[in-house]
């Protein structure tokens, strides 16, 4: 059984201060080039990553392994990101979808294969770290039809898959859990006083 992995990055990520496509790390490794490298990793394949706000600088720091997706709508919210991603992910033979957003540079790959493991097209599974939701999900194919269709403006997934029992694997163990909504401080000092432990 094949699962296709899903990176979401069409935000204009407002709050960041510019789209999280476009978001590096302290060594100015793309955040994109961060997830696809997880995903693969986890054995996904094929993996696409969803462009939207920004998308022709984007496209430039997406890895040549991924298949790139343009959400025309992205700014309809992140449920048009969604609806792009399953749209190409249906065109494949992967019997589910493991989606994970960029904005979670850290996240090992060690989570994803652990929520991956034994994928069906009924399963529906999502992270949890120390019992909080988190990233990423798994959703299988028989979902994505009626999934697509119940989305809309800024809201992913997450109604869904609560809604219809999404079982909690714990990843706590393996990582913190947390995505970044807001950029480092530039200035050098502040950097190192606000680093991650």
């Amino acid at each position: 059984m094949s699962v296709v992995g899903i990176v979401l990055a069409a935000g204009a990520g407002t709050r960041y201060g510019h789209p999280k496509a476009l978001a590096t790390d302290a060594d100015g490794r793309g955040w994109i080039a961060s997830a696809v490298e997880t995903l693969t990793d986890a054995g996904c394949a094929p993996v696409l990553v969803v462009l939207g706000a920004r998308h022709d600088e984007a496209t430039a720091l997406v890895p040549a392994a991924a298949t790139i997706v343009v959400a025309a709508d992205w700014s309809d919210g992140l449920s048009a990101s969604v609806r792009a991603g399953l749209a190409v992910a249906a065109e494949t033979a992967a019997t589910a979808a493991l989606v994970v957003p960029v904005d979670v540079p850290e996240l090992p790959a060690s989570a994803c294969i652990r929520v991956s493991a034994d994928a069906s097209a009924e399963t529906l599974r999502q992270a949890a770290y120390g019992g909080e939701v988190g990233h990423p999900a798994l959703i299988g194919r028989a979902h994505w039809g009626a999934l697509a269709a119940e989305l809309e403006g800024d809201r992913g997934a997450g109604g869904y898959l609560r809604a219809h029992g999404a079982a909690l694997v714990e990843c706590g163990d393996l990582w913190r859990g947390r995505d970044v909504d807001t950029p480092p401080p530039r200035h050098p000092s502040l950097r190192a006083a606000f680093a991650r432990p």
